[in-house]
């Protein structure tokens, strides 16, 4: 009886550690490492790649969201998206700025800020965060005050309610501070440094966070990393979103179709038009434009037209080729200073239209200035041989024929085509010499 209880106590303690061993396995952490980078800059496209990912943390039922961040910046409008979203995250996000060599910089900062952790790994930098104007200069002074104090008190803000240091973020935003890995640590800007995501992680193992609104603790050593970064349709559109490669594909978007309309049946012109106009548009949706732009641009498009069916001696495709450069440097000027137009770019492009518009006309103009090679029009100034009963043998044919001079022709008088009358489909000729 003794030995059956002491087997049934055995059964159960190896039925526990069984399931105390699966349980443990279930329970393995699980990190989303989300590579934002390298150099990837925040626009529309980007974030809402980055706040995909984050849902996608929250929905696998990761432990934590691990931002490998390495940015210059980019749109402010897109940047207050993805902190907003850091904020709201059902899952701790750790910022890692990663690897060596990386920076967190402009925008950048304040989705460093937004993390519950912030980290760096050694030779990277945070900071510079000063705004900048459309252009890339500096605001206006009154301007500048009003954007410079919203945007220190917002990245103030972050720090605070991260227990960080709350007079750095105002330096980084008015005098564009920037501070190397050590720098930021020794100042308490960040929350820690590590060489690796696994140091990191290990080091990351208890740590509580520091947001009252959002507590987390973090058991995250061994975790299993699952590392996610754009694919190539994100680095697509993010590629398609420069403003250089949108105003070409606009215009070529533009020939493409205007070729189709005047050479119906070719198609493909027509087809790669439409694509090119499109995607175009797509990159006008995503980015600042300026109306009055897109406006000149349209113009310097519509008198090259105009002047390939007038005679203007090249007034108008000098205006249109001036309106087109101006309209593509004004066409992204609301936007901010990564995304502005290249002026070589654009002075090359309208000097090589130029030239080609201008061998185009020539070559059309010494086109219709030939004389006529088909058709019965081209039989003017031919010469024939009178025939009777008021023919002459023209070209080959058999033509009724009205004299200029209203005197009657022999047969045999050499004859020059004056004319031809459409209606009739007779010729009017001159005779070469005088009838005997």
């Amino acid at each position: 009886m003794t030995g059956r209880i002491v087997r049934a106590l055995a059964l159960v303690l190896t039925a526990s550690a069984v399931l105390a061993g699966s349980a443990g396995a279930a329970t393995h952490p699980r990190v989303l490492a989300i590579e934002f980078g390298p150099d990837l800059e925040i626009n529309p496209v980007t974030q809402d790649w980055f706040n995909n990912q984050l849902k996608r943390a929250e929905k696998g039922n990761y432990d934590a969201a691990v931002v490998l961040l390495d940015t210059p910046g980019g749109l402010s409008t897109s940047m207050k998206k993805m902190y907003q979203r850091e904020l709201v995250a059902k899952v701790p996000v750790i910022v890692y700025v990663a690897p060596e060599g990386a920076r967190a910089a402009s925008a950048g900062v304040w989705v460093s800020e937004a993390a519950d952790v912030l980290a760096m790994a050694p030779t990277t930098n945070i900071g510079s965060s000063t705004p900048i104007d459309s252009s890339g200069g500096n605001l206006g002074s009154d301007l500048r005050r009003k954007v410079i104090n919203d945007a220190a008190a917002s990245l103030t803000a972050l720090a605070e309610s991260h227990h960080r240091n709350t007079t750095w973020p105002a330096r980084a935003v008015r005098v564009a501070s920037n501070l190397t890995a050590t720098q930021a640590r020794n100042r308490n800007v960040i929350d820690m440094t590590a060489p690796s995501l696994q140091a990191l992680l290990k080091k990351l193992d208890g740590y509580k966070t520091k947001d009252e609104n959002r507590p987390f603790t973090l058991h995250l050593a061994g975790a299993q990393v699952d590392t996610t970064s754009p694919g190539f349709f994100t680095r697509l559109l993010n590629t398609l979103i420069d403003p250089n490669i949108l105003s070409l594909l606009f215009l070529a978007g533009l020939a493409g179709i205007g070729f189709e309309i005047f050479h119906p049946g070719v198609v493909l012109p027509g087809a790669l038009g439409a694509v090119a106009l499109v995607t175009a548009l797509f990159g006008f949706s995503v980015l600042p434009i300026s109306w009055a732009g897109l406006a000149l641009i349209l113009l310097g498009v519509g008198l090259l037209i105009i002047d390939a069916h007038v005679i203007s001696h090249g007034a108008l495709t000098i205006s249109g080729l001036i309106a087109m450069a101006v309209g593509m440097l004004m066409l992204f000027h609301n936007a901010p200073s990564p995304y502005k137009t290249s002026v070589p770019l654009v002075l090359s492009f309208t000097l090589i239209l130029g030239l080609f518009w201008a061998l185009g006309m020539t070559k059309a103009v010494q086109v219709r200035r030939r004389p006529v090679t088909t058709g019965p029009a081209s039989m003017v100034g031919e010469q024939g041989v009178a025939r009777g009963d008021g023919l002459v043998f023209v070209h080959g044919e058999l033509w009724r024929a009205n004299p200029v001079d209203g005197e009657s022709l022999r047969p045999g008088d050499p004859v020059e085509v004056a004319g031809i009358d459409d209606e009739s489909l007779s010729l009017s000729v001159r005779p070469l010499r005088p009838a005997v």
